[in-house]
């Protein structure tokens, strides 16, 4: 009886100690596929973005970019009818958007954060700067031939997931897919990555967003990729936001 019990607390500490390591596990892999995401001092590039709807019908877009640390902005350039449009993400989940039509910079709720960015397939929360460990709680799922599985819940209750699943870049930690799930816990969106390397950087050189609910589609090409140029601080303000040539 004695040897049964030994045995028995013997299985009950492994299992317990795996499920203590997966979940170390979890948030190591994490911290890691953010580290590869913003371990640049800075970012600046080119944005084609290309927008297919459920006919095959494609609309181009265009933007410049610049992010640094947990701060990015965004400002389209073409067509016309979308030049000067600007996106300002800060610290704490703070988000601006400029519109031409408003004349002047206006904050987005929290609600509204979980509409779509600027008429494409990503919301203003998947273009959040603040890395994924500090929005989700990790969960191990299983590990692949190439990549580990995670499913991340989001830490906040104003978040429009219920959670995300993503498939992580076994060898160099990018992501190289992640599925959406609705409070529902459907998944209704889907979105995959193809990186390169920079110097010593990885750069998200394609992301596509597919809404599998709209049968619509949103692809960015990142171009012209420049790290560590020394953007100031300056350049990530709300009055930043604001052409020069408008505010005279």
């Amino acid at each position: 009886m004695k040897q049964f019990t030994y045995i028995f607390l013997s299985i009950i500490l492994v299992v317990t100690s795996g499920i203590d390591t997966f979940a170390q596990d979890a948030q190591t892999l994490l911290s890691k596929m953010d580290e590869v995401m913003y371990s640049p001092k800075d970012k600046q590039g080119t944005v084609q973005i290309i927008l297919t709807n459920r006919q095959g019908k494609e609309k181009e877009r265009e933007a410049i970019f610049k992010q640094k640390a947990n701060k990015s902005l965004y400002r389209y350039t073409k067509p016309e009818t979308q030049a000067g449009i600007a996106t300002l993400s800060l610290p704490d989940g703070v988000m601006w958007l400029y519109m031409p039509a408003f004349g002047k910079p206006k904050k987005i709720s929290l609600l509204a954060r979980s509409q779509a960015f600027t008429g494409t397939d990503f919301s203003y929360e998947d273009m959040a700067t603040t890395p994924y460990s500090e929005r989700y709680t990790p969960k191990f799922l299983e590990e692949k031939v190439d990549r580990y599985m995670l499913e991340l819940v989001p830490k906040s209750d104003k978040s429009k997931y219920s959670k995300v699943v993503v498939a992580l870049d076994k060898e160099n930690y990018y992501p190289i897919k992640m599925e959406f799930y609705d409070k529902g816990n459907r998944k209704f969106k889907e979105a995959t990555y193809t990186y390169e390397r920079i110097g010593s950087y990885w750069n998200a050189k394609q992301v596509v967003m597919a809404d599998l609910s709209k049968q619509h589609m949103t692809k960015i090409l990142l171009t012209n990729v420049k790290f560590d140029q020394g953007i100031p601080d300056s350049v990530f303000t709300v009055e930043n936001l604001v052409p020069k040539e408008e505010k005279k």
